[in-house]
């Protein structure tokens, strides 16, 4: 269970420091796009959280997966492979 928590937590971190940062870069480029956007106000808070969460949903099953695998592995198989 620990290394689940491990493989999860270092994807979700990766995760949320991406989504951090390109929510700030959309926001501060939405001016420049601001003329193709039709419906949508640039800075529409349900847009950007539903991108957000739909984000963070791909990182936890793209980091789920091989966590789990890592998980069923014998640590002295492990240690003995490296």
């Amino acid at each position: 269970s620990s290394v689940l928590r491990l493989v999860i937590g270092e994807g979700l971190g990766l995760a949320l420091a991406g989504a951090a940062v390109g929510v700030a870069l959309a926001l501060g480029l939405s001016r420049l796009i601001s003329t193709m956007l039709f419906g949508v106000r640039p800075s529409d808070p349900l847009s950007y959280a539903a991108i957000v969460v739909l984000l963070i949903g791909a990182a936890t099953l793209a980091s789920w997966l091989p966590a789990r695998r890592a998980s069923r592995v014998d640590p002295t198989e492990a240690l003995r492979a490296s």
